[in-house]
């Protein structure tokens, strides 16, 4: 249920409302407007429906939310949210843009890297210590070695980072060295891990799951925001389809979708996307012409001899003409970069 106050209510009457939705053992959830306040109250519907919630003095309106998501529905918020990662905001008018190598592999490649992106115009550094591969015997990450190397290049390039979280036993540490947590498109349905990052006080970017619908993104995200944490992020990365000519297909669908179903920000990762180095270029400027608020691409300084995925890793470079080019793209939108 949604409860929007009217723009005299007192904080008074805000408070009885709350004290009552707690009586009731419901819960609420408060998001602060520049005139009226919204209350989501989540618990037993049968309990919800027959309480007098319009009766309480200072309602406006009362609102079912019949969708099976509650938190993260539009409604509940009516506008985007806008989530930091450090101090850089996603989700606002700014387009913003997370770069990194797949992989972490040494001082000297995430810290050189960081410093090209950071030149180019990346707000956000992203890097894997942690490796979810589809083969056992594949490099599987530097582990806590990796995650240091993290912090030693935010020192050093002023980025905030972002990295993957594969299991809840490392949570600790993670948050101990980055700004975000990333979960990963293997992990989007490990509810275990989306109840741990839930009630983490960093942010949680959740990628789409490659054969994950709309609705099961926005369900797993309902994990993340029931346990407290409503820093989150959703990520479209390309779903698995019958086309085998591209890594995966990039649904672009489904960044206009989500932004219409819920408030939280949208990411789009045009690398796994589409897995192909030549096209990561168009898929970025596609996905800010259909309204991503942040893009994250893959950058490597020697592609070749990466440990992961370098054959679809932008050179540095190649890289900064992205970015002048979704600066272009972004005004052409009404978007800043």
């Amino acid at each position: 249920m949604i409860i929007v106050t009217k723009p005299d209510a007192t904080e008074e009457q805000l408070q009885h409302l709350l004290d009552r939705i707690k009586e009731w053992g419901l819960r609420a959830e408060v998001s602060r407007g520049a005139q009226r306040v919204v209350v989501g109250v989540i618990g037993a519907e049968d309990i919800i429906r027959e309480k007098p919630l319009a009766a309480i003095p200072g309602v406006e309106s009362v609102t079912p939310v019949l969708k099976p998501y509650k938190l993260v529905a539009r409604e509940f918020r009516g506008q985007t949210g806008i989530v930091k990662i450090g101090d850089v905001p996603i989700g606002g008018k700014e387009i913003v843009i997370m770069s990194g190598p797949c992989s972490v592999e040494s001082r000297e490649q995430i810290v050189s890297i960081g410093k090209d992106i950071a030149k180019a115009g990346a707000r956000v550094l992203r890097g894997g210590a942690f490796k979810p591969r589809t083969s056992p015997y594949s490099f599987q990450g530097l582990g806590i070695d990796g995650l240091k190397l993290l912090a030693e290049a935010r020192d050093e390039t002023g980025l905030p980072v972002i990295t993957e979280i594969m299991d809840t036993k490392d949570l600790e540490a993670v948050e101990k060295y980055a700004d975000c947590l990333q979960i990963g498109a293997r992990n989007m349905m490990n509810f275990s891990l989306l109840k741990e990052v839930g009630r983490s006080k960093l942010p949680v970017m959740l990628k789409r799951g490659m054969s994950a619908t709309i609705k099961d993104l926005l369900m797993s995200a309902e994990y993340i925001l029931a346990e407290g944490n409503f820093n989150v992020l959703l990520c479209e990365r390309g779903i698995r389809t019958f086309e085998t000519y591209t890594r995966n297909t990039l649904d672009l669908n489904a960044v206009p979708v989500l932004q219409a179903e819920t408030h939280l920000p949208i990411v789009v990762d045009p690398t796994h996307g589409i897995g192909l180095r030549e096209h990561v270029v168009s898929m970025a400027l596609a996905a800010v012409a259909c309204g991503a608020d942040a893009i994250m691409c893959e950058v490597h300084n020697n592609p070749e001899l990466a440990k992961s995925d370098g054959e679809q890793a932008l050179l540095p470079h190649e890289f900064a003409d992205l970015v002048s080019r979704v600066k272009k793209v972004a005004e052409a939108v009404g978007r800043t970069l």
